[in-house]
């Protein structure tokens, strides 16, 4: 003890007996289906699809531009505020005016009232305000306002890379900060951040490291390639000259997952949607 502050419990004084864990629905078709839990029946494990995330997960969607990471947030934003769940939306690239006119729009394709959904989303404006860009407390103070006063339920940053620009030692601290607030509000959180040009594609390391990898629950990887050569134009069932873009859940502490690259599409509309494993790919045309 220090001070007479405890810093320890038993597991049992640490349960949390009113939290259970099911998917929250992102609207990116193709990706709810990969997570699931396994639950005991009859005496035998059986595998459950959580159709979405794992509910109160901060997870990180990472990948290098052009990749589909803003239109992942801004679906699971809409499908969200659809199901009656408020969302804040800290919007740290984009002016609000121009998000809403995107988030507007794609409500409508979808075939949404956006009348019906636009008071459960809450814009953090950290794009042309500096100052909650530059001062984190500011930043926290702000959602949790936003948290307490429209009782929120889900969070997105995008990008969290943003917070940090020219700031990446900063990187460990400013992610961890804000993924115990989120835990502390029992949200459902999607971070977005954005990968350097000396970064692999593949991994799931991004600007300020693997700092945010390490700390949120959840990293999902996502990345492009083009078509140079016979063989990765059979191996995607693309042309060459054309762009495949890829996604991989990295890891999830929270519940079992996919853990294979899998085509990711986005569509003339501008939805991300996600498809067949690449082995898959190759048993379909094998066939």
């Amino acid at each position: 003890m220090s001070n007479g502050e405890r810093f320890f419990g038993s597991a049992r004084e640490y349960e949390d007996k009113g939290y259970k864990i099911f998917g929250v629905r992102t609207g990116i078709d193709g990706l709810d289906e990969l997570f699931w839990i396994y639950k005991v029946e009859d005496g035998k494990p059986k595998r459950e699809v959580l159709k979405g995330i794992p509910y109160r997960a901060v997870v990180n969607v990472t990948g290098i531009p052009d990749t589909g990471k803003s239109l992942m947030a801004e679906q699971f934003a809409i499908t969200q505020a659809s199901l009656g769940y408020p969302v804040a939306f800290v919007t740290v690239e984009t002016p609000p005016s121009f998000l809403v006119t995107t988030m507007k729009n794609k409500a409508e394709l979808r075939g949404l009232n956006w009348d019906d959904i636009s008071d459960n989303i809450v814009i953090i404006d950290a794009a042309t305000k500096w100052r909650l860009r530059r001062n984190l407390e500011t930043l926290k103070d702000t959602i949790t306002r936003v948290h307490n006063e429209f009782q929120i339920k889900n969070l997105v940053i995008d990008s969290i890379t943003g917070l940090y620009e020219h700031e990446e030692p900063k990187a460990r601290m400013i992610v961890r900060e804000l993924y115990d607030l989120a835990k502390s509000l029992l949200v459902t959180a999607m971070f977005i951040s954005q990968k350097r040009s000396a970064h692999d594609e593949a991994s799931a390391e991004a600007a300020g490291g693997y700092a945010v990898a390490h700390i949120v629950d959840c990293t999902i990887v996502v990345t492009k390639r083009s078509i140079e050569t016979k063989y990765e134009a059979e191996r995607y069932k693309k042309p060459i000259g054309e762009v495949v873009r890829l996604l991989r859940i990295d890891g999830c502490r929270l519940c079992g997952h996919d853990t294979q690259w899998h085509i990711m599409e986005i569509t003339p509309e501008g939805f991300v949607k996600v498809g067949p494993s690449l082995s898959e790919l190759a048993q379909m045309s094998s066939t």
